[in-house]
């Protein structure tokens, strides 16, 4: 059987905002050119440097922060790791002077028209989203590679082929949704079971469980901050933040001091259904806002639709009671789902427009709380089918190529549309289903391949088009 290994911390990734796609992929791209350039004998040797954008890179590169992302990757800075508030002086440095610190260590004269081009009418044949970066030796050697952004932050280099995971085996080899529910009727073990068990092939489980908590710090961090930071988005549109304005008014001056006493400040508030329901748009609001920032999120499995699984997380944690152990449940629960998406269809917006994104976001979400709140499997699926049914065609059209509007909203659509389907799978007997997970992932393709290249991420299309960027946002 041919499968493709993909483990949790490939679908969730811990990097900076605001497109997974868009960002996060060029700036690991330009973090392997960088790699390519020592083996050449290091930046010292290089004389010029070129890097060409594009596609759907170039025709919302600069409003997704390609550019940023690319000269933060060729000053050797880690997206996991850099200091985001520096972010914004580090670029304005090259901007002003003239100089790109190559690795930290190569002051090499850069200039952004020349060296650092969009190429907006030009699409490489493998994917929408690409890039060549191009060096010159001091020796007259030349160091070329073009590398593709599928989407989530997994990066391809052309001609190069795809490592195969290491080649690891995996106990339960899945590729589709009928597999994952072959494994568990076969063991008797639910999802989030057969997940931990594929990965101990990359890594013991203490280590898988300490990677998911970083992962679910970083969520509430971003959580966090974003309920309590104030003003207007960058970009030009003047999109002003909601999420601290929401918290503030929906905590009624309830004290508290950092996130712990946040939580039992919201749970005070009570259980009323509206008030629930507008805490879960305050969590989705609260990241994606962060993300439009150039914050530091978690891919789930995008960029651009980071908030649907931590609002459902935290939805889950604060109103349902959750536990460590329905953390690391929910979020190997949602990898999975995940993962099926990517084998079968795309978790790129460039490729299958925003039912790529914030469809298979909402899709994981719903199956992950199915299976927190005691789904069966099968249940679990079926909330992952019933959820993606309901994005099928969703467009991707960012007015000014921003990750703000419609897509910040969309994140609290997506995370109120995951509840719904999970509640419908657990009141619902999987046998009278009529649509599979699988035949909607399929769906999801045909539909992608089928939608007009305008409505894939490039601007030229919907929203886009149709709304001045002079009129404030509604």
């Amino acid at each position: 059987m041919s499968y493709e290994p993909i483990s949790v911390f490939d679908i969730f990734k811990i990097g900076v905002g605001p497109s997974s796609s868009h960002t996060l992929g060029p700036w690991r791209a330009a973090l392997a050119f960088l790699k390519q350039i020592e083996e050449q004998g290091g930046p010292a040797l290089i004389e010029d440097l070129v890097v060409d954008l594009y596609g759907s890179l170039a025709k919302t590169g600069k409003g997704h922060g390609t550019d940023v992302a690319v000269l933060m990757g060729l000053m050797g800075e880690d997206p996991v790791s850099c200091e985001i508030d520096s972010i914004t002086q580090k670029i304005a440095a090259v901007r002003n002077n003239g100089i790109l610190q190559l690795n930290g260590v190569k002051a090499l004269p850069f200039n952004l028209s020349r060296q650092l081009k969009f190429h907006m009418q030009e699409f490489l044949p493998a994917h929408p989203n690409a890039l060549s970066f191009h060096a010159l030796l001091k020796d007259g050697r030349n160091i070329s590679a073009t590398y593709y952004s599928i989407g989530g932050g997994f990066i391809v280099e052309e001609g190069v082929e795809a490592k195969r995971s290491d080649q690891v085996e995996l106990p339960f080899p899945i590729d589709k949704a009928e597999d994952l529910l072959h494994w568990c009727r076969k063991t008797g073990l639910s999802i989030h079971e057969i997940v931990a068990e594929n990965e101990t092939a990359w890594r013991p489980e203490k280590a898988t469980r300490d990677g998911v908590m970083q992962i679910w710090e970083v969520m509430k961090s971003c959580m966090y901050r974003g309920c309590h930071t104030e003003g207007v988005l960058p970009g030009g549109l003047q999109v002003k933040r909601r999420a601290a304005a929401l918290n503030k008014k929906l905590l009624r001056n309830r004290p508290y001091e950092g996130y712990e006493q946040w939580v039992e400040a919201i749970r005070a508030g009570g259980n009323d259904f509206k008030y629930i329901l507008d805490w879960v748009s305050c969590f989705a609001l609260a990241v994606n806002e962060e993300n439009a920032s150039f914050g530091r999120v978690v891919t789930a499995p995008t960029n651009g639709a980071a908030g649907v699984i931590p609002a459902v997380l935290q939805y889950y944690e604060v109103f349902c009671n959750g536990s460590e152990e329905s953390i690391y449940q929910f979020i190997l629960t949602a990898a999975e789902i995940g993962s099926i998406f990517k084998k079968g269809s795309t978790i790129s917006a460039a490729m299958g427009g925003c039912q790529a994104e914030i469809g298979v976001s909402s899709s994981m979400a719903a199956a992950a709380l199915t299976e927190c709140m005691g789904g069966t499997q099968r249940q679990a699926l079926m909330a992952a089918e019933i959820a993606m049914e309901h994005h099928l065609g969703l467009t991707c059209d960012p007015i000014g190529g921003l990750v703000q509007v419609p897509c910040i909203e969309r994140n609290t659509m997506g995370a109120i549309k995951a509840i719904t389907a999970s509640q419908l799978a657990l009141q619902s007997a999987p046998d009278f289903a009529k649509v599979s997970l699988d035949a909607v992932v399929k769906t999801m393709w045909e539909t992608a391949l089928d939608m007009n290249s305008k409505y894939k991420e490039t601007a030229d299309g919907g929203l886009a088009v149709n709304i001045p960027l002079s009129l404030p946002e509604c």
